[in-house]
């Protein structure tokens, strides 16, 4: 499914996995987060962490007319402060994908799928 974007010059289409990789690289920037997850964690397993091409896998849009509903689905690291963690994601994910895609982003829901040990010995 797309998202249709008309203005006075025509229409822009844009693929919900371009909305879900926008939302995707906002969220592995963000601080405390270790990665994305499936949101079919039940029948995939444990919480797998997704690579860049698979951001889709963890994000859910929602649009009606100029209105979107993102669910994230995130892994983050041991020992940070989780709803600090959501509440960053959150504001960085609605601010990129509304200055990206100029539309009102309505909510932005998190849910954290796991908690992993940050490997520091990089």
């Amino acid at each position: 499914m797309a998202l249709e974007i008309k203005n006075e010059l025509g229409s822009v289409e844009i693929a919900t996995d371009v909305i879900a990789n926008i939302a995707g690289g906002a969220v592995v920037e963000s601080y405390g987060v270790v990665g994305m997850a499936s949101r079919h964690q039940v029948r995939d397993g444990f919480a797998e962490l997704l690579g860049k091409e698979n951001y889709a896998k963890g994000v859910v849009i929602d649009h009606n007319e100029d209105n979107l509903e993102v669910d994230l689905y995130i892994v983050v690291g041991y020992g940070v402060k989780i709803s600090e963690v959501a509440t960053n994601v959150q504001s960085t994910v609605k601010y990129r994908l509304e200055k990206t895609l100029g539309l009102n982003v309505n909510t932005v829901n998190i849910h954290v799928q796991g908690v992993r040990i940050i490997n520091s010995e990089k």
